[in-house]
């Protein structure tokens, strides 16, 4: 058990953190701080530099720790609230990856909830400062928090459209 924990923290956290590199550099296939801020002002939301920069960190210390098996439960809910915000973007386009929708997303928030849920296994920084198991409370309230922190960002970040980028989008639907 505790080596396919360890390989499910690996691989999941390490695609996290990945997603976070590409963020905020050209490393992994990224565009740099300045594409990962156009990427999100296209993707409806506000704060420019600064929510690239927060969304990026995020993900890269929320990917590390989960690899690592440090803090599990709050580093799952960090990673859960940032593939929330993601699935909330590729909602419209539906569940398959291959129309761009949130199946990726859902799989990572799926995982990390796991993990908080059965916690990182003996093989982990959790385990050897003997902070494991973690209380059941803590997993479920990591579970909760993390995707509702992640719907309430989009909520709080969300921009309605400028009157030239709703013409565009009507354009395109045409």
């Amino acid at each position: 058990m505790d080596a396919g924990l360890l390989v499910l923290r690996v691989v999941a956290g390490l695609l996290v953190a990945g997603h976070g590199v590409q963020k905020v550099s050209f490393r992994l296939g990224g565009h740099g701080l300045a594409g990962g801020t156009e990427e999100f002002r296209h993707d409806g939301f506000r704060g420019g530099r600064l929510t690239a920069v927060v969304a990026g960190a995020s993900q890269i210390g929320a990917g590390l720790f989960l690899t690592a098996g440090l803090l599990t439960p709050l580093a799952a809910m960090a990673a859960m609230g940032v593939m929330t915000v993601a699935g909330t973007v590729k909602w419209p386009k539906g569940l398959w990856v291959q129309n761009d929708g949130y199946e990726y997303p859902l799989v990572l928030v799926v995982v990390s909830a796991a993990l908080a849920l059965t916690g990182p296994g003996r093989w982990s920084v959790d385990h050897a400062l003997g902070v494991t198991p973690w209380p059941v409370w803590v997993a479920l309230a990591a579970i909760v928090i993390g995707p509702v922190s992640g719907l309430l960002t989009r909520l709080v970040l969300h921009r309605a459209p400028t009157a030239t980028e709703g013409k565009i989008h009507a354009q395109s639907a045409d």
